[in-house]
């Protein structure tokens, strides 16, 4: 079982990039305004703005890669394990959860799924290892 690298759509790599792009202009100009001394509560305004185009921005990536990442390492985990394997109660309740994972809980859960898939590769050499016996 290969680690897949799970590259960005060319469309959310250009939406993210125009985002950041846009995130870049306004964080100058929040910087010529202090220079300014312009209305603190202009400055606050921008500052809101910013930061709710970092968190859409965050949001698309989690969405999108890791979201799909976890699909795949469940779907992944699922064929690799034999019925036997130890990790099924845990593949089958991430399976079952998968729609309901929060944003805040998918690296937590990514990092779950890789581990088993790491514990199902090992046991599947482990295996063929004593076939070849």
């Amino acid at each position: 079982m290969q680690k897949q690298v799970h590259k960005l759509p060319s469309n959310l790599i250009l939406d993210i990039k125009n985002r950041l792009k846009t995130l870049s202009g306004q964080l100058n100009g929040v910087v010529k305004m202090l220079e300014e001394g312009r209305d603190p509560t202009q400055i606050d305004i921008q500052f809101k703005s910013i930061d709710k185009g970092v968190q859409k921005a965050h949001f698309l990536l989690l969405d999108e890669v890791y979201r799909k990442a976890l699909a795949l390492g469940i779907v992944n985990a699922e064929a690799a394990c034999p019925g036997n394997c130890g990790n099924e109660d845990t593949i089958a309740y991430l399976k079952q959860e998968f729609p309901n994972i929060a944003l805040s809980e998918l690296t937590k859960k990514l990092k779950e799924i890789q581990g088993i898939e790491n514990r199902l590769e090992s046991y599947s050499k482990k295996k063929e290892s004593k076939k070849a016996r």
